[in-house]
C-alpha cells in the first residue's frame, strides 16, 4: 500500500495537466443540454397552441394541410363537395366580329380666315358651339371698303352719263348724214366714241362689283356646318388672309368617320358584301372596352394594301347624334362580318383548356371536350355533345376533376346586398356564469356550444349568408371563432 502522500499526488498532477480540457467538455455538454431543454419547451408550446385551436373548432396544421391538398384538383377526397356556379347551354345567333384599333376623323374641316385685311370689330360665336353653314361669325371694320365702293360707283355714274350724251350725239349725226349735211367721217368718229364709253362703263361696273365683293368679305360667315374650335383671334386684332391660324376652325362631326385597319385575309368576306350593297355594321368602344360610343356602317375601302403590315384601311360612318365622338379620338372597333344562326353557345367563362365541366343530375360533373368558335359578348359558340338547357360550370373550375361532386350556388344578382362576412365568436360577450361553464367544457362540448351560438346568430340575422360564395374555397367558408 502506497503512502498517503503519493496517493494524493497523482490526482493533483492529473488535474493540473488535464484541467482545461475537462472544463471545455463540461461547457459543451452544458450548452447541448440547454438547447435540448429550449427545443422541448418550444415543441410543448406549439403542441399546446395547436391543441387550444383544435378545441375551439379551428383546423390544426395537419388538418389544414390535408384540406389544402384536397382543394387542389388531383388529391382531394372523392366525397368532398365543391361549391360552383353554373351557366346554361343555349342556342342563339352569334355575330362573327373582328376587333381593330382606329381613330376618328372629321367629315370636313375648315379654317375660317379673313379674306380681306382689317380690324376685327365684332365676334358672334362661342367656342365649342355647333353652327350652320352661312352663320355670321365675325365682322371686320368695313369703312375703308365702303369708301372704295363709293369711288367706283361715282366713276361709273360719270362714264354712264358721258355714254348717254355720246349716243344722243351719234343719233343727231346720223340724221344730218341722211340730209347730206355732215361728213361721214364725223359720224364714224362719234360711233367710235360711243363704243369707247361703253367699254369704260363696263369696266366701271366690274370695279363696282369688285368693291361690293370686298365689302361683303368684311362679314365673316361659317363656310360649313360643324363644331367650332377655340378662338384664335380676339376683337381689336388686325387680321389678314395670310394668317396661318385664322380666326377659328370648324370640324364637321355629324356625321363623323372612323378609319381602322384589318388583315388582308378578311377581304374575301368584306368585298362581296360591299359589292352587293349589304351593310357591314361597326361598333365603337372606349379605351377600356366598357362603354359603347356609337354604331355605324362601313362606307369605303382603301384601294391598296399596306405591304408593311399586310392590312387594308377601312372607313366607317357614324351619325354621332349625341356628339360623343371627336376628331382624332382613339377607339376600339368591332367589325361584324357575319352572323351564325341558331348555334350552340355556352358562357365564355365555362371554357377551360378546350373542355367544359357538365353538371349531371346526380350532382357530379363530367369532363366534356368542346370545339370553340366565335365569341359574342359573354357567350361562346361551341361544337360539342351538349343539349340545350344543360348546366356547365362557370366558376370554381380550378378545384374540379372528372366525377367530382359539386354544390351549385346561385351567383349574386346585380344590385343585391353584399354577402355578409362570418363573425368571430367572442366569449367575452357571454355572461360570467356562462363563461365559467364554457371553460369547464371538453373540446367536443365547446365546439358544439360554439356551433349552436353561430346557428342562433345566423337565424336572427337575415343578412347572414347560407353558404360561402363560389369564389371562396370550401375550407375558408367556416371562419374561426
Amino acid at each position: 500500500m502506497l503512502p498517503p502522500r503519493r496517493i494524493f499526488a497523482r490526482p493533483l498532477f492529473f488535474a493540473s495537466r488535464h484541467g482545461p480540457r475537462f472544463a471545455q467538455g463540461r461547457v459543451r455538454w452544458g450548452l447541448l443540454l440547454g438547447l435540448c431543454v429550449l427545443a422541448a419547451v418550444l415543441g410543448g408550446g406549439a403542441w399546446w397552441w395547436n391543441k387550444q385551436r383544435g378545441s375551439d373548432g379551428a383546423p390544426t396544421g395537419s388538418q389544414a394541410s390535408q384540406s389544402g391538398r384536397g382543394a387542389r384538383g388531383g388529391g382531394f377526397a372523392g366525397s368532398a363537395t365543391q361549391p360552383v356556379s353554373v351557366g346554361e347551354v343555349r342556342r342563339e345567333d352569334v355575330r362573327v366580329r373582328v376587333n381593330a384599333i382606329g381613330s376618328m376623323g372629321a367629315r370636313a374641316t375648315a379654317v375660317v380666315r379673313a379674306k380681306v385685311s382689317g380690324e376685327l370689330t365684332e365676334l358672334h360665336f362661342k367656342e365649342g358651339d355647333e353652327v350652320k353653314a352661312g352663320a355670321l361669325l365675325a365682322r371686320i371694320d368695313p369703312r375703308s371698303y365702303q369708301a372704295a365702293l363709293g369711288q367706283v360707283q361715282g366713276a361709273l355714274a360719270r362714264d354712264e352719263a358721258l355714254l348717254a350724251n355720246a349716243r344722243i350725239d351719234l343719233a343727231r349725226y346720223r340724221e344730218l348724214q341722211q340730209q347730206n349735211s355732215i361728213a361721214s367721217q364725223q359720224v364714224d368718229t362719234q360711233a367710235a366714241l360711243v363704243r369707247q364709253l361703253e367699254g369704260t362703263a363696263a369696266a366701271d361696273r366690274a370695279a363696282r362689283d369688285a368693291a361690293q365683293l370686298q365689302l361683303s368679305y368684311t362679314r365673316i360667315a361659317a363656310p360649313i356646318s360643324g363644331r367650332l374650335g377655340l378662338r384664335q383671334a380676339d376683337r381689336g386684332n388686325v387680321v389678314s388672309p395670310g394668317d396661318a391660324n385664322g380666326i377659328v376652325t370648324i370640324t364637321q362631326v355629324r356625321p363623323i368617320d372612323a378609319v381602322f385597319s384589318v388583315p388582308e385575309g378578311l377581304l374575301p368576306q368584306i368585298t362581296p358584301r360591299l359589292a352587293s350593297k349589304t351593310p357591314l355594321p361597326v361598333e365603337l368602344w372606349d379605351r377600356e372596352m366598357r362603354q359603347r360610343l356609337g354604331s355605324g356602317v362601313v362606307s369605303a375601302l382603301d384601294n391598296a394594301i399596306d405591304t408593311a403590315t399586310g392590312s387594308i384601311r377601312i372607313k366607317a360612318a357614324f351619325p354621332n347624334e349625341n356628339g360623343a365622338l371627336f376628331p382624332n379620338q382613339f377607339v376600339n372597333v368591332k367589325l361584324e362580318l357575319d352572323t351564325l344562326k341558331d348555334t350552340l353557345t355556352v358562357p365564355a367563362t365555362a371554357l377551360q383548356n378546350g373542355h367544359v365541366y357538365l353538371v349531371k343530375d346526380d350532382g357530379t360533373v363530367a369532363w366534356t371536350v368542346v370545339r370553340a368558335g366565335p365569341q359574342d359578348g359573354d357567350r361562346l359558340s361551341v361544337q360539342a355533345d351538349l343539349h340545350v338547357g344543360a348546366k356547365v360550370v362557370t366558376d370554381g373550375l380550378d378545384r374540379l376533376r372528372d366525377g367530382a361532386k359539386v354544390n351549385v350556388i346561385a351567383p349574386v344578382a346585380p344590385g343585391a346586398a353584399p354577402v355578409a362576412k362570418a363573425r368571430r365568436f367572442d366569449p367575452s360577450t357571454l355572461p360570467p356564469e356562462v363563461r365559467e361553464k364554457l371553460a369547464k367544457m371538453s373540446p367536443e362540448e365547446r365546439r358544439a356550444f360554439i356551433a349552436a351560438r353561430r346557428a342562433k346568430a345566423a337565424a336572427s340575422s337575415p343578412a347572414e349568408p347560407a353558404a360561402a360564395p363560389a369564389s371562396v374555397p370550401a375550407r375558408a367558408s367556416a371562419a374561426r371563432p
